[in-house]
């Protein structure tokens, strides 16, 4: 089955990614990550560290992996109205934090808003360009932060 897009085709912005290095320990990066993420309006709705679930069910080996599901209860409750309910399957927006190297973590994110309107999840309409501008400025907020 051929995709609808061609993933090639987007850049980074076109999805809203965004990604940080910070220079301290996993656990620390991790504690920063939720710190900076709430006081730029977001409150962490779930978390959980693939990376352990992994290691221990399967033997993975894996290093520190961890996902802090964020979420904005008013962005939410626009981004539900203007996708008649489907964008809740996106839901929370995760940020990841994984270890590259003991000391070296990376900080990932990409926008759902801007994922379901290109997955037709969304509508391609001004009042979901104004729930991704709102969005991505407190996104834009905490990154800044790091």
């Amino acid at each position: 089955m051929a995709l609808p897009i061609d993933p090639t085709a987007l850049d980074s912005e076109d999805i809203g990614e965004e990604r940080a290095t910070l220079e301290m320990t996993h656990e620390e990066a991790v504690e920063h990550v939720r710190e900076v993420f709430t006081d730029a309006g977001f409150g962490i709705a779930t978390e959980f560290s693939p990376s352990e679930l992994l290691n221990e069910k399967i033997g993975a080996n894996r290093d520190p992996y961890y996902v802090l599901g964020a979420c904005n209860p008013n962005m939410a409750d626009r981004a539900l109205d203007a996708s008649d309910n489907r964008i809740g399957a996106l839901f929370p927006c995760n940020v990841v934090v994984w270890q590259e190297e003991p000391g070296v973590q990376t900080v990932y994110h990409i926008s759902i808003m801007r994922a379901a309107r290109l997955l037709g999840m969304a509508p391609d309409d001004e009042v979901m360009a104004d729930i991704i501008a709102d969005t991505g400025e407190l996104v834009d907020e905490a990154f800044s932060n790091l």
